[in-house]
């Protein structure tokens, strides 16, 4: 695939031009898969698994992203610098699907991998998505805890979107704590009430 065309694609995809960026990528991937290419494909079967989601084609995305950790995963394959961004995409894509057991699993592969290769910026993004499906469930306590000490190791960068995704979800957070505390309750106690 050419490196220009998969970049455009790639834009277009991040920045709201989906359709026509996931159309691009998915021809581009598949002639450079034809053609033998290999290397780079786990991450662009990824970009474009998130695309798919985004056009409503779940189970597709899930397919590609499955594809992509049968690659990465495959033995002697050593292109493994993307594997956390791609499990934490999965974990995405399983939530979408509603299945928050397995984003779940997802979730937590994707931050053992981050932490064992120390890739911060991996472990900031699924630390991110895993907190947002904990608040989802009721359990904004778990998600600060999990969530804050992954911001707070970072002393740069506070422009990125990463991070400021990270800090208006610490916000939202720590704002449902005080109000659960202003009415006397806890997250773990709202919990116990839904269970």
């Amino acid at each position: 695939m050419a490196d220009d065309e998969g970049a455009l694609a790639q834009l277009g995809i991040r920045k709201g031009q989906i359709a026509e960026g996931t159309a691009l990528l998915g021809r581009g991937l598949t002639v450079w898969e034809e053609g033998g290419g290999r290397v780079g494909s786990p991450y662009l079967k990824s970009v474009l698994a998130e695309g798919m989601a985004e056009l409503g084609n779940i189970t597709r995305a899930l397919d590609l992203v499955d594809e992509a950790i049968v690659q990465i995963e495959r033995p002697g394959w050593e292109e493994r610098y993307y594997y956390a961004e791609v499990l934490r995409i999965r974990g995405w894509l399983l939530s979408l699907r509603g299945d928050p057991a397995a984003a779940e699993r997802a979730y937590i592969a994707s931050l053992d991998w981050a932490r064992q290769q120390q890739a911060k910026s991996w472990e900031l993004r699924t630390a991110t998505s895993y907190a947002r499906l904990m608040r989802d469930h009721g359990r904004v306590g778990e998600a600060y805890k999990l969530l804050a000490p992954v911001y707070e190791w970072f002393t740069e960068g506070f422009a990125t979107k990463d991070l400021k995704d990270a800090k208006a979800l610490l916000e939202e957070l720590a704002d449902a704590q005080a109000l659960l505390a202003s009415e006397g309750l806890t997250a773990e106690g709202v919990n116990a009430e839904r269970a």
